[in-house]
């Protein structure tokens, strides 16, 4: 059944109405006729008929033509040469929408300007817009990074050429959470050196991040080399810099969406007008030119159309890399550190405080270093909040006050953690310690005292667990309690360090307490764990739960697997028998080859 259709106004019938008939009614009305029978039979209100009578009488047949229905005076128009100032805008500036030019006008005439829905009427009354039919299919969840320097999303874009008809590469990187453009770097050739030195070369600018988010590329990933997965200098870049490699599912390309949308932007306002280049040096230069206008006094509407460089804030702390983590030195992907910048170590930093700023969740619980849970309160959510963290407290500053104060479960391994993300040395303890003062200052001699970690790895001292984590389950430790801290070692080797969390009187009484007389055990050795298995019938060998596989040749032999953070690399003496990707997140318990079973 059709939909009915609605119903048209006394107005429009009457406009509709041509002056023949409108003088045909008059003429009816005039013999004698009632004006509400005249009316109803040519479908018009009385007042109408009467309207028409009054305008006959006044001007004869030309007042029965419709006239013009436009308002004597427009008090509220905009100025001509307002309109004609936008029209200009936007014809130099043909990427310009009635929110940018609403933004410009704005900073030009002050509280003059026009809204941004009167720019668009007057960009629609000239011709300046072409009308098209808006699709919005698919609704993308969009996400953001709470703070600048929490992650950059990098990728590789073509377009620019040279005189000679060359395409190259650049790479380019963003920030999350600000936009500000960290790298854009005119690349020789693609490769995964020239990538890693353009992305070394922004670190020390900058200061390392800590994610950074690609696509798939061979550049930046070997997990899907075939016929075996490798580990790309890229990633063993990320690695060394204590940088967590975030992927994004094959195909899915709106996952880096802020910077596909950026290459959108480089290509409309920079390289489809640039033309070609001399050469890559002259391209380079007018890059930064254009990234640094692009940083600095463009506006941008994701972010209320403030410049990228108003959210952005850099970490200038050292920058410090593990280079000997592989055995090796990169030298290409490693170029000098300013001198503006002093060298200090991952152990000149955790021997003092660091502070780092965050910004509380809408749940009030702020995370530090993944290893304590911190509750700052619902109603700072939102807000941004410094951190001054040592191995004693952890005091949260707000607006340069101090408004709590709690103990750090933090080890030395966390902080050394922390350090190498670029968080910045912290000031002098801004508030007293969470433990007690004068008990630092008097607490007697070290003690120790041996201990067993249970089945999840706590240990339990005068009624309190002390986490040490699931690694040590089952290991006898020596705890050494020294003022405020607790060191665990086994073997000689330093494991952890600790707060104290036990008053002096219980630690007086503790049992199986001696007094400590030879120094701090040194840290154990930096590098990949080593673990050996034997292979079973099958060729499979199993490793955190994970089962690689080996070989049915080698059934009986005992195989030597090197444990990093992505890969296990298997060994049969010094010949690599093959890469397997990491895939397992559970600790190594077992690192000795299975005996042989009976039978």
């Amino acid at each position: 059944m059709p939909s009915p259709q609605p119903q048209e106004s006394d107005a429009g019938i009457a406009r509709r109405v041509t002056v023949p008939i409108r003088f045909r009614a008059i003429t009816e009305v005039h013999n004698g006729s009632s004006v509400s029978d005249v009316a109803e039979r040519f479908g018009v209100t009385r007042q109408t008929i009467t309207a028409w009578r009054k305008r006959y009488e006044s001007s004869g047949l030309d007042g029965l033509v419709d006239s013009s229905r436009r308002p004597h005076s427009s008090p509220l128009r905009i100025h001509a040469d307002v309109e004609a100032l936008i029209c200009e805008m936007r014809r130099h500036h043909r990427r310009w929408g009635a929110r940018r030019i609403c933004f410009e006008l704005a900073a030009e005439l002050g509280q003059s300007s026009p809204s941004r829905t009167t720019v668009h009427r007057v960009l629609v009354r000239n011709g300046l817009i072409n009308h098209q039919e808006q699709q919005h299919k698919r609704v993308y969840k969009r996400w953001q990074r709470e703070a600048p320097m929490h992650l950059w999303q990098l990728d590789l874009v073509g377009g620019l050429f040279l005189v000679g008809g060359r395409e190259c590469k650049i790479l380019t990187g963003i920030d999350d959470h600000s936009r500000f453009v960290v790298t854009a770097a005119i690349l020789e050739r693609p490769s995964g050196t020239a990538v890693c030195e353009a992305f070394v070369v922004a670190i020390e600018k900058w200061g390392v991040p800590f994610e950074v988010l690609t696509d798939n590329g061979k550049q930046f990933t070997g997990k899907h080399t075939r016929p075996l997965p490798v580990e790309v200098l890229f990633e063993r870049t990320c690695r060394s810099f204590g940088i967590t490699a975030r992927l994004t599912r094959r195909h899915s390309p709106t996952t880096t969406g802020k910077i596909e949308r950026f290459h959108r932007t480089l290509r409309r306002e920079f390289l489809d007008e640039a033309g070609a280049f001399a050469d890559i040096v002259a391209a380079q230069a007018a890059l930064d030119e254009w990234v640094h206008a692009y940083n600095t006094i463009r506006p941008h509407q994701s972010l209320e159309m403030a410049p990228p460089a108003s959210l952005f804030r850099a970490r200038l702390q050292p920058v410090t890399r593990d280079d000997t983590a592989d055995g090796e030195t990169n030298s290409s992907a490693a170029p000098q550190r300013s001198s503006r910048r002093p060298i200090i170590t991952p152990a000149e930093r955790v021997s003092s405080a660091v502070e780092f700023d965050t910004r509380v969740p809408p749940g009030g619980v702020a995370d530090v270093a993944g290893v304590q849970q911190l509750w700052i309160g619902r109603n700072h959510a939102g807000r941004t909040v410094t951190l001054w963290i040592d191995l004693v407290s952890i005091h949260v500053i707000l607006d340069g006050s101090v408004i709590k104060t709690v103990r750090s479960r933090l080890t030395n391994t966390d902080l050394e953690r922390l350090a190498m993300r670029g968080i910045r040395p912290g000031r002098p303890a801004p508030a007293s310690a969470a433990v007690d003062a004068t008990f630092l200052a008097t607490a007697p001699r070290p003690i120790e005292i041996d201990r067993t970690a249970g089945r999840d790895g706590p240990v339990i001292v005068a009624g309190t667990r002390l986490r040490l984590g699931v690694d040590r389950a089952g290991m006898r430790v020596t705890l050494r309690i020294e003022g405020g801290l607790i060191h665990v070692s086994h073997d000689n080797v330093l494991l952890a360090t600790l707060s104290n969390p036990l008053e002096p009187a219980r630690v007086a009484s503790l049992r199986g307490a001696r007094e400590a007389t030879g120094p701090l055990p040194p840290p154990p050795p930096s590098g990949p764990q080593s673990v050996q298995r034997r292979v079973p019938k099958d060729g499979r060998v199993m490793v955190a739960g994970q089962l690689l596989k080996v070989g049915r040749p080698l059934a009986g032999t005992i195989v030597t697997v090197v444990v990093e953070d992505n890969y296990y690399r298997v060994l049969d003496g010094t010949n690599e028998l093959g890469v397997h990707a990491r895939t397992s997140t559970k600790p190594i318990r077992n690192f000795n080859a299975h005996r042989p079973r009976n039978g």
